[in-house]
């Protein structure tokens, strides 16, 4: 089990910035990376970005370059820096717990919070 708890989110012109925080408690599954994934009406949710417990980071095409994902091991914290905001950033964000074994792989486990919107209008 984990409980994610996602804060941060809201409306913002593009260009612009907003951080977003994940605090997970009551975990009682081993992982050691930390993902934010994004949903937008009717469309699958997709990884964002993720962090392995020694600071390996991994950032979807979309992103690179804008986004920024950083964690605190000790307080099993997240954090997403979000600049140079655009409209189709806009979605409902998450984060996830889960296994990174190398490069690219992170496997979620499926554990979500209640999700933090953002909005960016144009």
């Amino acid at each position: 089990q984990a409980q994610l708890v996602e804060s941060g989110g809201g409306l913002v012109q593009a260009g612009g910035s907003l951080r977003l925080s994940c605090a997970a408690s009551g975990t009682t599954v081993s992982f050691n990376a930390m993902a934010w994934y994004r949903q937008a009406p009717v469309r699958q949710r997709v990884r964002v970005a993720f962090i392995s417990n020694n600071g390996i980071t991994y950032y979807a095409d979309s992103v690179e370059g804008r986004f920024t994902i950083s964690r605190d091991n000790a307080k099993n914290t997240v954090h997403l820096q979000m600049d140079s905001l655009k409209p189709e950033d806009t979605a409902a964000y998450y984060c996830n717990v889960g296994r990174w074994s190398g490069g690219a792989k992170y496997q979620s486990y499926d554990f979500w919070g209640q999700g933090t919107q953002v909005t960016v209008s144009s």
